[in-house]
């Protein structure tokens, strides 16, 4: 609506110009060799007029007319290149419905329309992985390498073959290169640290993560924990070799990162009694030990104390055990101690409190300390069997759980030694389901004391 008042206005302007120029007095005499032509202003004013919207309209004849091949030849392109994005779409489609035959046809098609650009390598790779030729799909994979459009993409689909074949080093070296390409890319970074944590190249680990945290990838909490891990490794790397100052360096950097890590706080003071610290050991494991009380803590705990004597061990552990009395690894710890030295009672007292303390079903662990404390205090062969029974039927032991293959590790470790993880290690009872222990309406063994003997 606005463009055709703005025409009428225009028009008029001109309309009014043009009578403006008529009206006005004058006359412009032409001569040309014989001949003379007398006529107004307002007249020869329209001539030129004319003749001017003559010129333009003959220039622009003869532009159409000289372009005319050109525009039908771009046509016919843009026309190719319409037909060739589509059999592009259609054979994209085709392979996410899981159709190898409609996109290879559509591959082909879109190569022949749009000559080989490089997104119908991608589909040609990804037509040939759907029939399971492989070889036709590296060499398409590798052929887009060589195009800046689908480096990264090339890349990938090389990236997963390696994977599949388990050449880690291979899959690493491609994944640095896809970082180069594309450093913010989550899936590139958690394939990268994934691949180096399996390869044990545990500084290019802690650079891939300090990247992750930059791009915020992972939860806060994830990342202070995997850094700790990385911590941890790079300390006993450095042990391994010597290099005491820095194995104790970055057991403090583990520790700062993530306090609550499992292995953090046990490796730290490990590394202070190396140094010949080991009272600030003994402070840092009593510390840990108020917050999450656990097997491996106790037995830093020990070379931190370095007790001569059973008794002395006892004494120092209860003094541990007491900065978390109710939790069942206290009671497992004084029992341990107890048993050690030979307190049968003090080691019966704990080992069936920590049952208590652990819920309806007893622990196996519990139950086999307390099977060979019946037999050495009393020689009670039937209360022993019993608890052996008790102990066959009950919850497993705890232990390090992978969460994401379910193995079980008798210590701590980085990477999942079956599936390779990192860092998923967990300590828990191992999933199972325990069976019952009694019939229905059967009276169950009571957990406060030892069994009574059959019969």
């Amino acid at each position: 609506m606005i463009r055709v008042l703005l025409y009428l206005v225009l028009l008029g302007a001109v309309m009014v110009g043009v009578a403006w120029v008529a009206a006005q007095p004058g006359s412009v005499t032409v001569v040309w060799q014989d001949w003379r032509v007398d006529t107004s202003v307002g007249v020869l004013a329209a001539l030129v007029a004319l003749a001017a919207i003559a010129a333009a309209l003959l220039f622009r004849f003869w532009t159409t007319l000289v372009g005319a091949p050109g525009q039908l030849a771009r046509w016919r392109r843009e026309r190719r290149q319409r037909a060739g994005y589509a059999a592009l779409s259609a054979g994209l489609i085709a392979v996410a419905a899981g159709d190898p035959a409609g996109a290879r046809r559509e591959a082909k098609r879109a190569d022949r329309l749009l000559g080989a650009p490089p997104l119908t390598l991608l589909l040609t790779a990804q037509a040939a992985q759907l029939t399971g030729d492989e070889e036709t799909a590296q060499r398409h994979f590798t052929a887009m390498l060589d195009e800046p459009q689908t480096e990264f993409l090339g890349l990938r689909g090389l990236m997963a073959r390696a994977l599949r074949d388990r050449n880690y080093p291979r899959a690493l070296e491609l994944a640095k290169r896809a970082r180069g390409l594309r450093p913010q890319a989550p899936w590139v970074l958690t394939t990268l640290l994934d691949l180096q944590t399996r390869q044990g190249d545990w500084a290019g680990a802690l650079d891939t993560l300090s990247q992750m945290g930059t791009a915020k990838i992972l939860p806060a909490a994830a990342l202070r924990r995997h850094d700790a891990t990385v911590q941890i490794e790079l300390s006993q790397a450095a042990a391994a070799e010597g290099r005491a100052g820095d194995a104790l360096r970055h057991a403090k950097r583990a520790y700062r990162a993530d306090p609550d890590h499992p292995a953090a706080a046990p490796w730290l003071a490990e590394r202070y009694v190396a140094d010949g610290r080991q009272r600030k050991a003994a402070k840092l494991i009593e510390h840990a030990w108020t917050r999450r009380p656990h097997p491996d803590l106790l037995a830093a705990y020990r070379k931190a104390r370095r007790s001569e004597t059973s008794l002395a061990w006892a004494k120092e552990v209860q003094h541990l055990a007491g900065l978390a009395p109710a939790h069942p690894e206290s009671h497992r710890a004084l029992g341990e101690a107890a048993l050690e030295a030979g307190l049968w009672g003090e080691a019966r007292k704990h080992f069936t409190a920590a049952i208590a303390a652990s819920g309806a079903s007893p622990p196996a662990v519990y139950c086999r300390r307390l099977a060979v404390v019946e037999e050495r205090d009393k020689g009670d062969i039937a209360a022993a069997q019993r608890w052996l029974t008790l102990a066959a039927e009950g919850h497993p032991d705890a232990s390090w759980i992978c969460e994401a293959c379910g193995s079980a590790h008798a210590a701590w470790r980085p990477v999942c030694g079956r599936c390779g993880n990192f860092d998923r290690l967990a300590w828990r009872v191992p999933d199972r389901a325990v069976p019952v222990l009694a019939a229905p309406g059967a009276a169950r063994p009571a957990v406060s004391g030892p069994p009574a003997p059959p019969g």
